[in-house]
């Protein structure tokens, strides 16, 4: 029954996707590169040094307003979080109005107003931005922080991270930033339950009184705008904001590793590896080099027709993609490229983008490739430009970085100036290859063997947070006397005894779960000894369905049916209904490996390996080999949790099934025993 369910889901989800799939492998014909017109600004300062830019466009009767406070990072330490949570808790009712008050006048206005750590940002229609300036101000100058509200947001904090514990993605993300920065610099740390529950609400306060000051802050007002009235209201609005000296922090500096090197992060409930080649750089804004440096990672690693995705993706199929991204920084900035592969094809993935870093480091572009690089580059840019929030961007980048009035204006100049010499000067430059951290979160048992056998770099090993540690064990021991058919065993107790398990000789199931935002229902139906039904419904419509009446079965797919072959007839002969459990003591007990923290029996049986808790006999998870719509295999683990018992015997209330693409979080909503189910349900 599982196994059926497993394949079926499984190709839904996969075909979700690839109907979404566009192709971008053509170039668009290349045209003249257009003038850009930013609008010219008008700029003054308040006597409490809050710089205020404004640029009139009166395309549309839209009017926008960003504040920026632009402190130097600074870190946080055992109370790493407190930024944000003073953030959060901007906007959340004022001295003046309630917070409830507060969202409905935004809401009763149809405009947008939010507040962060690093300023605010509010949108409307022309006639109301008067009273959308005013609220922004009142939140930024008189937002109360009440016990009330920091308490749920710490909780909202918590829940948040608690949710992220098994993400291999943001412990990916987490590491990759203490590895490359160094967890004592600002960009390096981050967030855990032990510095949120440092954090106090005289924390938050203090936060916001050191930090939010108008004399390191910058108030850009974009649109429909009249500049003289603008000029009038905010004066009004802003100039009783109190300024003040803000406390200094000298940034530790950043280094980069004498050469390269493997640092592997083993995430047991990782499907697939994440992999980040990173290094640190020191590139700012207006740069030289930086337009050279733009280029080369657009041909690098800047998007479906680059590189990296032509190589990994479209060429070995190792993933479903891979970038890389230039990220320059007044402090200290970084290069890094990225992939998501298939356990099995890590080491294959590293090798294959250490070649793409090296090819453009040494080996010189064409003519046509830097041409298509600038086409394309230059197209994107002009897209961005017409963006509100783009220009808001681009008029304070002006003042951040002391960048001329018309350095926008003649950026496309720039890009079209850059040679190939240029561009491989700055590969060279910047693309650290012989320099890099080769970071690496997956599964230790599934990747490092290949990994170890196939690299030349020194492999290091972390934990999730970052802190260094032994190499992960691989498999343990089996003890005497332990088969896969006592593994079962184990499990049948667990859930409530052989003999309630064999009184059960039909189950209907019914499951609740979305794609993509979309709510979907799995009605799954067994009888004894192998009959299996499963349909799977979107908006009340039959999607799919699978069926397998003891001797024949067929797959029907948006109305399309396709009748089992031998092979699949034989297969579902050998599964086992109500429970597929006990064709698993037929299985081969291979191993015991940590999963999440625990040690669980790994049976094999076919394409599909189960893991049961070594402590507690329950199923943990179940891994198996599915094939794509594009014919690759991938495995699809089903992880099981949240165990309640329903007549007498425990059933798994949430089965997880994590694809590529996303996770399916499937609720169960129905079970009914030895009811619900008629022969027909299986034709």
């Amino acid at each position: 029954m599982k196994t059926k369910i497993l394949s079926l889901v499984a190709i839904l989800a996969m075909s979700f996707t690839s109907i979404a799939q566009i192709d971008r492998s053509k170039m668009p014909e290349p045209g003249p590169a257009p003038k850009v017109k930013l609008g010219e600004s008008k700029k003054f300062i308040l006597k409490n040094g809050l710089t205020v830019i404004m640029v009139e466009n009166h395309k549309l009767p839209r009017a926008s307003v960003n504040l920026t406070i632009d402190n130097y990072p600074s870190f946080e330490g055992d109370k790493a979080g407190v930024s944000s949570m003073m953030g959060s808790l901007l906007g959340r009712g004022t001295t003046n109005i309630s917070k409830d008050e507060f969202n409905e006048r935004v809401d009763y206005l149809g405009a947008y107003l939010s507040f962060s750590s690093g300023g605010a940002y509010g949108a409307s229609l022309k006639k109301y931005f008067p009273e959308i300036l005013e609220l922004m101000a009142d939140g930024v100058k008189n937002s109360q922080f009440t016990q009330e509200e920091f308490e749920k947001e710490q909780k909202i904090t918590l829940d948040g991270i608690k949710s992220n514990e098994k993400s291999v993605t943001s412990a990916a993300r987490r590491v990759e930033d203490a590895l490359t920065y160094g967890k004592e610099h600002p960009f390096g740390e981050f967030i855990t339950k032990e510095t949120v529950k440092n954090i106090t609400l005289k924390d938050v306060e203090n936060r916001y009184k050191n930090y939010y000051k108008p004399n390191n802050a910058y108030l850009i007002i974009i649109g429909d705008i009249n500049p003289k009235k603008i000029k009038k209201m905010v004066k009004k609005l802003f100039s009783d904001w109190k300024s003040g000296s803000i406390p200094e922090y000298t940034m530790p500096k950043v280094n980069n590793v004498e050469t390269t090197e493997i640092d592997f992060i083993n995430m047991d409930n990782a499907v697939q590896s994440e992999i980040a080649v990173v290094n640190s750089l020191d590139l700012t804004l207006g740069d030289k080099d930086y337009y050279a440096a733009l280029l080369a990672n657009q041909i690098l690693g800047g998007g479906g027709t680059a590189r990296l995705f032509q190589n990994l993706r479209e060429d070995k199929a190792y993933t479903y993609g891979s970038y890389s991204r230039v990220r320059q920084s007044r402090y200290v900035g970084t290069f890094k490229a990225t992939a998501s592969v298939r356990n099995m094809v890590t080491d294959s993935s590293v090798v294959e983008i250490q070649k793409e870093i090296n090819k453009i480091r040494y080996q010189k572009v064409s003519e046509q490739d830097l041409r298509d690089a600038k086409e394309l580059y230059i197209g994107n840019f002009v897209m961005e430009v017409q963006k509100p929030a783009t220009a808001a961007r681009y008029a304070l980048n002006r003042e951040l970085y002391n960048l001329p009035e018309d350095y926008y204006e003649t950026y496309l100049e720039k890009i079209n100036a850059v040679t190939i010499n240029d561009l491989q000067d700055a590969a060279i430059k910047y693309f650290k290859g012989d320099k890099a951290r080769i970071i690496i979160t997956g599964k230790g048992i599934d990747v490092l063997k290949n990994l170890e056998k196939n690299s030349d770099y020194k492999i290091n090993y972390f934990d999730k947070f970052g802190n260094p540690s032994e190499k992960p064990e691989m498999t343990l021991p089996i003890p005497e006397g332990v088969t896969a058919a006592s593994v079962i065993d184990s499990y049948f107790n667990a859930i409530g005894g052989a003999d309630k398990i064999a009184a059960i000789k039909t189950l209907a199931m019914t499951y609740n779960a979305t794609i993509q935002g979309t709510p979907i229902v799995l009605t799954t139906k067994v009888a004894a000894p192998n009959k299996t039904t499963n349909t799977i419904s979107v908006m009340g419509q039959t999607m799919q369905k699978q069926a397998f009446n003891g001797e024949n079965g067929y797959n029907e797919m948006r109305g399309q049916k396709k009748e089992f072959d031998e092979k699949e007839i034989n297969k579902s002969k050998s599964n086992t209904a109500p429970f597929s459990d006990m064709a698993y003591k037929n299985g081969l007990l291979d191993r015991i490996e940590p999963v999440d923290g625990k040690n669980a029996y790994v049976i094999k049986s076919g394409t599909t390996e189960i893991y049961y808790d070594v402590a507690t006999g329950l199923k943990l998870q179940s891994v198996e080999v599915v094939k794509t719509p594009d014919g690759k295999e991938t495995k699809v683990p089903t992880i099981f949790s949240d165990y309640k018992e329903v007549g007498g015997v425990l059933f798994a209330h949430k089965r997880d099934q994590v694809t590529p693409q996303f996770t399916l979080n499937f609720v169960l909503q129905d079970v009914k025993i030895n009811e619900g189910v008629e022969d027909k349900d299986f034709e």
